[in-house]
């Protein structure tokens, strides 16, 4: 088969040409009549949604239009692949299906094409010498000729002209050229001339298909200068943002998903930055792959995101299972993400929850459940995700059963009873009795009984005939049990003679006081042998009502040497004290029996909630009246949210209290939640649905709590929102006081305040109070934000205020050494307490005084000194109001010299300095240098720079032939330095030539 050719780019797409074909339709020869199927398959594995694929004959005919009967398609996808199939098929192939053609493939932003050939056996057609042909196959009209030329007045006939290049056509056949292309790129003026090159007689028909051609060019829209990206990828819980720029800058603009309005929260962020609009999803989830639209005004821009979610894979593979049949089978695995899809399969089918699996999903823990396993159960299980897969081997062996009691042989009597009695160790096994290789069926003489682990046969009055080899076969097992019967034959003068009767009775293994427990539903059947002669008669009691039905729930069944009590189905009424009576003319016999009937319990009552937190809550509830009869081992729960039919197990060990924290919930989501009781014989009914509660967690505690003002008998108060406020919000604020060093909280508000201030009135005067403020929302109370010192309720004729100097206002610097002498006044009544600090610190420097009267305070220093520079914080209280001011002192002193001065370059009759800035810059900055040199033969110094700023200069006009050294000085706004800093070495202007 020839290769496909290579795809063709797809005219008027703008997407990008890539390889999506995993398998492409080749080309073929087919004979007429027959069938043929083209497949191309596509990966999809990198395609946001799902592939268009198009069949199409030569350029343009597309044969989607075409299907039916001749044309059908097809088209499948697998999954684990991510492959889609596609199928053309033709059906009784004609001549008329010869011919190239084209499948392509498009998406959102990408497409692939190829092409391949039909060629159709018994039809010599030839291949188009020109475009003409090629037009004909596509269905273009042809030219009018003769007297119908006139009645279209956009017809060319071009027949006379076509005739006689007809002969030329075939000596010297045309390359294949796309005239397509050559239109495309054509003035509308040549296209006349490039119809009749190409033989093309339909004009119109060129015409009409150019214009659909032609690229549209998009409307300039009035609101946006950059509308929003054609679709956006984003990965699961990554963050995406859309742009748009805008005409105006001032105009609003809505955003929407799927049609409706998006509201700012902490999800969806909008930022507007001028003319730019962003909108920002954090956090993306699948709920986030929708279409969304900026809408300004009447105009509206759309986009789509897609999310893509990462692939899970297995982190914790399967493990093989050995188990024996009847046993529980249990597959477990982890994967990396929670509440992943799994898919568990066994032998390509798939396995799904019904009466024999069971699938469990915990968190990344994900298991399937065999109840009982059995032979028909070994195989290899698979788990799927779609990042990965594991498998494990279930192997399940027959389980061995175990003789407790073999069958004894026997030798009896004409007309007695003969007994074969065996224990095996299960009590589900069944099997068959047989007589000497023969079955053994049931009639009146011989009876067969199961029950629990022991299978009984039963021969009465035996005859020569019953003698033999007895065997008992459990079905499943290669196991048979195995005993003789001999016949004695005595001849027997018959004595009347009188037995008193006997209960043989065994109640060994039922407990103190013939106690028998019966499960509720099951059944219980006592079966009780009795002798005496003559025949005893039986009665059974229930306390003092007797029992002598032969048939019903309850009954009795009487036989020659056995009576049976039978409760089918037992039921709670069942329980009491039964009695067996036996008597004939030699006596009497009695047994007592005290039948319980347990059961699974009650539901517990009164579930309620007692508290919640901010994603907890504290379930409590009252224990069922009724346990079963067995004592109760504890409780599960299960919660789901209100609205919602899906219980969430909560817990899969029982849990002994009857209180219970509840975690990982949503705050602000109303849940609801049931109990269930165990006890040894199962699980209760669930119990009633408690009241719907919401985690929700109080807020913090309120901040900033400071006092505004203070009268004789109120006192203003105000405060700072808390800092954490959670989804129950605030609803108001309780305000509360007590006198100091007591704990007596009063409430100064009944009902929460909305605002964050609040006077409280009918205050003690004279008292010294605490204060308290409380947040309230649904989850309660907040901790308190108290205040740290008490207030003293009296008037404040006048608050405190400090009158600060305009000069202390900035910096105050002085020289070491100069005296500081600072008044500032201040106000206030009664005379409020004057405070010094030092850099935050109590002011205990011996060498700075304070002098305070009633209106003024005095800060003076003697001698300054440049540890005396600081920030100095003057405060001025009344009770809880207070003002401050800040002081920032600063003292100077004279610089250090600088450091390392040296002579770095000598050129001509110049000299290059560096140095560094001095170690001590007197407290302040540097603000310049001062620079000399002096030469070796005169040792006099002269300034070459004052005022230097930067650590380097250069010295010019220096003298030929001298050596010079140099010195600098370091300058500050107390002036030029003590000492000075001389250069390390020398500059030697050298001679010339």
């Amino acid at each position: 088969m020839p290769e496909a050719k290579k795809p063709e780019t797809v005219p008027g797409g703008q997407s990008e040409l890539t390889g999506l074909f995993v398998e492409r339709p080749e080309s073929t020869t087919v004979i007429k009549g027959k069938n043929v199927t083209f497949v191309a398959k596509v990966d999809s594995s990198d395609l946001l949604r799902k592939p268009n694929m198009k069949w199409l004959k030569g350029k343009w005919l597309d044969l989607g239009s075409k299907a039916g009967k001749h044309v059908q398609f097809k088209e499948a996808y697998d999954r684990n692949s991510k492959v889609y199939t596609y199928e053309m098929s033709i059906i009784k192939v004609v001549e008329g299906d010869a011919g190239g053609y084209r499948c392509e493939v498009t998406s959102k932003d990408k497409c692939d094409s190829c092409t391949f050939e039909v060629t159709v056996e018994a039809v010599q057609e030839e291949q188009p010498a020109n475009i003409l042909d090629a037009f004909k196959r596509s269905g273009i009209k042809g030219a009018k000729k003769g007297g119908d030329a006139g009645e279209d007045a956009g017809d060319l006939d071009f027949s006379a002209l076509l005739k006689k290049r007809e002969k030329k056509a075939r000596d010297e056949p045309k390359e294949d050229v796309d005239v397509w292309e050559i239109l495309k790129d054509a003035k509308p003026c040549d296209y006349e001339k490039i119809a009749f090159d190409y033989g093309i007689t339909d004009l119109r028909g060129l015409l009409k298909r150019l214009k659909k051609m032609k690229k549209v060019e998009p409307k300039k829209s009035d609101a946006f200068l950059k509308k929003l990206e054609q679709c956006y990828s984003v990965d699961k819980g990554k963050r995406t943002q859309m742009h748009v720029e805008l005409h105006d800058p001032n105009v609003q603009v809505k955003w929407l998903k799927n049609g409706v309005e998006i509201k700012p929260s902490a999800k969806y962020v909008f930022e507007c930055v001028g003319n730019k609009r962003t909108l920002t999803i954090n956090k993306s989830n699948l709920s986030d792959d929708a279409a969304y639209e900026c809408v300004v005004g009447e105009e509206k821009s759309f986009t789509e995101v897609f999310v893509k979610e990462p692939p899970v894979t297995i982190t914790k593979l399967l493990d093989d299972v050995h188990v024996v049949v009847g046993e529980k089978v249990e597959f477990e695995c982890e994967v990396s993400e929670e509440g992943a899809n799994v898919k568990w399969m066994k032998d390509g089918v798939e396995l799904t929850k019904d009466g024999k699996y069971r699938i469990k999903k915990d968190g990344k823990k994900h298991t399937l459940v065999i109840n009982e396993a059995t032979i028909e159960d070994i195989g290899m299980y698979y788990v799927y995700t779609n990042g990965g897969e594991s498998k494990g081997e279930l192997e399940v062996e027959a389980k061995e059963l175990e003789v407790l009691q073999s069958i004894a042989d026997l030798s009896v009597k004409a007309c007695e009873q003969a007994m074969f009695k065996c224990e095996v160790s299960d009590e589900k096994v069944v099997g068959k009795w047989f007589k000497d290789g023969v079955e053994v069926k049931p009639g009146n003489r011989i009876k067969m009984s199961h029950i629990g682990r022991i299978h009984k046969l039963t021969i009465d009055d035996v005859k020569p005939q019953d003698e033999g080899n007895y065997t008992f076969v459990p079905e499943g097992y290669a196991l048979s049990l195995s005993a003789k019967l001999n016949f004695i034959e005595i001849k027997i003068e018959y004595v009347p003679r009188q037995d008193p009767p006997k209960i043989h009775l065994d109640t060994s293994s039922t407990g103190s006081k013939n106690t028998i427990v019966v499960v509720a539903g099951n059944k219980l059947r006592l079966d009780v042998e009795i002798t005496g002669e003559p025949v005893p008669t039986v009665c059974w009691m229930k306390g003092d009502t007797v029992i002598s039905e032969a048939e019903g729930r309850v009954r009795v069944e009487t036989r020659t040497t056995l009576s049976s009590f039978v409760i089918e189905g037992a039921e709670r009424p069942d329980e009491g004290q039964y009695s067996i009576i036996v008597t004939n003319p030699a006596g009497e016999d009695r047994a007592e029996l005290n039948v319980k009937i347990v059961d699974v319990p009650n539901p517990p009552e009164n579930v309620r909630c007692m508290g919640v937190g901010e994603d907890t809550a504290t379930i409590t509830w009252d224990p069922p009246k009724f346990d079963g009869g067995a004592p109760i081992k504890g409780y599960l729960m299960e919660r789901k949210k209100q609205g919602s039919s899906r219980w969430t197990k909560l817990n899969f060990e029982v849990f002994e209290s009857t209180t219970y924290e509840a975690k990982k919930m949503i705050e602000g989501v109303f849940y609801e939640m049931r109990v269930f009781a165990v006890n040894g014989i199962g699980i209760s009914q669930p119990s009633g649905n408690s009241k719907p509660f919401m985690p929700i967690a109080p807020t913090s505690e309120p901040t900033r709590l400071t006092v505004e003002d203070v009268t004789d008998s109120t006192c203003a108060l105000k405060w700072r929102p808390p800092e954490r406020v959670g989804a129950g919000g605030v609803d108001g604020y309780i305000i509360e006081w007590c006198k100091e060093g007591e704990d007596n909280w009063v409430e100064a508000n009944k009902e929460p305040v909305d605002k964050n201030t609040y006077r409280v009135k009918g205050l003690p005067t004279g008292e010294k109070l605490l204060f308290r403020v409380v947040a309230m929302n649904i989850a309660g109370r907040s901790p308190p934000c108290t205040m740290k010192q008490s207030v003293i309720i009296r008037e404040i004729m006048e608050y405190p205020k400090i009158r600060l100097p305009r000069q202390l206002r900035t910096k105050f610097i002085r020289k070491v050494g100069e005296k500081i002498n600072l008044v500032i006044p201040f106000q206030g009544k009664p005379r409020p307490v004057v405070n010094w600090l030092k850099d935050g610190e109590p002011l205990e420097n011996k060498s700075v005084g304070i002098r305070t009267s009633d209106f003024d305070t005095i800060l003076f220093i003697r001698s300054a000194e440049r540890d005396h520079s600081g920030t100095y914080t003057l405060s001025v209280q009344i009770d809880n109001m207070q003002d401050k001011a800040d002081i920032h002192i600063q003292i100077v002193d004279k610089p250090g010299p600088p450091i390392n001065v040296m002579v770095t370059d000598v050129w001509g009759f110049n000299a290059a300095l560096e140095w560094k800035p001095p170690k001590d810059t007197g407290n302040t900055d540097i603000i310049g240098y001062t620079i000399q040199k002096a030469d070796k033969k005169t040792q006099g110094w002269f300034t070459v720079y004052e005022h230097n700023r930067r650590p380097s200069c250069t010295a010019s006009d220096l003298v030929m032939g001298n050596e010079y050294s140099f010195r600098v000085f370091s300058e500050n706004i107390c002036g030029l330095s003590d000492e000075v800093a001389f250069s390390k070495n020398t500059a030697i202007i050298g001679k010339t030539g």
